[in-house]
């Protein structure tokens, strides 16, 4: 049923050739023959603009996305390092028991 209401839909919103030669013609009378290429340039600049702002935006993303990465991977190091220098405390720290216990130890 949906797909019935879809199709009748599509059929009767997209122009054919006919509808796009009447479509050319009004747009002509409307504008005249000198104003159509002034027309299209100024879609063209519309449609470059678009592109260019749509490019930035991805960029914009990519390089945030980039960045959290980084902070990522920095946060991920200092935490391995701190890990690291703990260990290395903590073993000190048994050594230095380990030390005291011997020197406390009656012979």
């Amino acid at each position: 049923m949906i797909l019935t209401f879809l199709n009748g839909f599509l059929l009767f919103s997209m122009p054919g050739g006919s509808e796009w030669i009447l479509i050319l013609l009004v747009v002509l009378l409307f504008f005249g023959g000198k104003k159509i290429p002034d027309l299209m340039r100024g879609i063209g600049r519309g449609v470059r603009e678009f592109n260019d702002a749509k490019t930035n935006v991805k960029n914009e993303i990519e390089a945030g996305m980039a960045e959290k990465d980084k902070k990522e991977k920095d946060a991920e190091m200092e935490l391995k390092q701190a890990r690291e220098k703990l260990l290395e405390a903590e073993q000190k720290l048994e050594k230095a028991q380990t030390a005291q216990m011997q020197t406390e130890l009656p012979k």
